[in-house]
């Protein structure tokens, strides 16, 4: 924790006032704690701020302790609960609720730094996650250690330290924390990562957190120069969610990537999580695709659309017409989902589809329903209407005429993703060639 503590000696001032956001866990009570010292040190003023997620039994009483700590040690503690989520991404959505949240009280108490307990094992665990997922130079980068905002800054002072460095700092210091059990239940990705890959790569180097700090940073240091050399062109090449086609192309490759994800900001801000690099490729092959005119579907309703030299980007208002579109490796359709093709997937729900290629016709195609679709139900004889089985499924009317139907080359109904397999679906312990993911 020495790094810690010398980067704070570094940066508090008597007059400084911290917002930190303590969920209560061994990580916030840590920085709590050694703010506290702080505070008896040089006098900064210290508010907790405490989000109640609301998806656990505990949380309220989780919350309450909190308060209670708070009182007993002169602490200033905001807290709120999140009444209602809505049909956004959960974790994207708690996490836009819990930062509004934290600005509110930052610009409540005239805060200069809003500090939060992220340290150097949540990095490499965000660093892995955003290369398996795809993202950009900055979304690979992980997270700052420090944020400016127009008015504060976010800090990040345990990015030095370990979660193992963190627990025995709370132990050897009393300090009491409460544990949130969905932190260990594997549906979570983080979790997988944390526990599976994370010890294997502390074998190899038990300082492996700082390499992947310092990778961090060297990411962090190209993206700003390219965004400084991005300033300079921008202008003539994207203006009023209009992209010159022309002009975007003359670009270096490296530039064109970074204006595709400044463009998709206008629109996503806060929710940029919802975009990686399958969206991205598949606006660049449209751009430079020989048809004149062409479109993407994205996430929450953006949709990009290519008219000759232009392409323009707006949300989705019209309703959604019916669609045919060639697999490729990975689809996105106009629910916002995607059909991808992997090489693997220890899946075996109605999300996912095994097929051999030999069993069909190539090409596949998802399409959207047509008047006496029929499919042959895997494990039943004869077949059964789409009609009927979106009935049976209880597909709401609205969406049953933009659902996807994956058919072959010959209109054979080989799946319909999320809801219905047929008999071409291979069985898992089976060899197969084709992998369909619907996520």
């Amino acid at each position: 924790m020495n790094e810690v503590f010398l980067y704070l000696d570094s940066l508090l001032k008597s007059d400084d006032v911290i917002v930190v956001g303590c969920s209560g866990g061994p990580d916030s009570m840590a920085l709590l704690n050694i703010l506290m010292k702080y505070r008896k040190k040089i006098g900064v003023s210290v508010i907790c701020c405490h989000i109640n997620h609301n998806v656990r039994k505990e949380s309220y009483d989780e919350m309450k302790w909190l308060e209670s700590y708070c009182l007993s040690n002169d602490i200033a503690f905001e807290g709120m609960t999140i009444e209602n989520y809505g049909e956004d991404n959960f974790e994207n959505e708690a996490r836009n609720i819990r930062y509004n949240f934290f600005e509110e009280i930052v610009k409540k108490y005239n805060a200069n730094y809003l500090m939060t307990a992220h340290h150097g094992d949540d990095l490499i665990e965000t660093i892995l996650m955003k290369i398996v997922r795809g993202s950009n130079l900055s979304g690979y980068s992980g997270f700052k250690m420090c944020v400016n905002k127009e008015f504060y800054q976010i800090i990040r002072p345990l990015i030095f330290t370990t979660k193992d460095e963190i627990i025995a700092y709370d132990n050897n210091n009393n300090i009491d924390y409460v544990i949130d059990k969905t932190n260990f239940m594997d549906i979570h990705t983080r979790n997988r990562y944390r526990r599976v890959v994370l010890p294997f790569l502390k074998s190899e180097d038990k300082n492996v957190h700082k390499k992947f700090l310092k990778y961090s940073n060297t990411l962090i240091m190209y993206d700003n120069y390219i965004n400084e050399q991005i300033k300079e062109i921008i202008d003539n090449i994207y203006n009023n969610h209009v992209l010159d086609i022309d002009r975007f192309k003359k670009t270096d490759d490296i530039f064109q990537t970074k204006i595709i994800y400044l463009m998709l900001e206008d629109f996503y801000q806060d929710d940029m999580i919802l975009i990686n690099d399958v969206h991205v490729d598949l606006i660049i092959n449209l751009i430079n695709s020989n048809r004149s005119n062409g479109f993407v579907n994205l996430p929450n309703n953006v949709k990009v659309v290519k008219k000759y030299d232009k392409l323009y980007v707006d949300f989705e208002t019209k309703q959604i017409d019916n669609y045919e579109i060639e697999l490729g490796n990975s689809v996105i359709l106009p629910n916002n989902k995607i059909i991808e093709k992997v090489l693997f997937l220890d899946k075996n729900d109605n999300c996912c589809c095994r097929l051999n290629s030999e069993d069909i016709v190539l090409p596949i195609i998802v399409r959207t329903r047509r008047a006496g679709d029929k499919i042959q139900v895997k494990n039943m004889n004869g077949t059964k209407k789409v009609k009927d089985i979106f009935i049976d499924s209880k597909v709401p009317i609205a969406e049953r005429d933009s659902w996807p139907i994956v058919v072959d080359s010959n209109d054979n109904v080989l799946w319909i993703p999320g809801i219905k397999k047929s008999k071409f679906d291979i069985p898992k312990n089976k060899k197969c060639d084709i992998i369909l993911w619907y996520k």
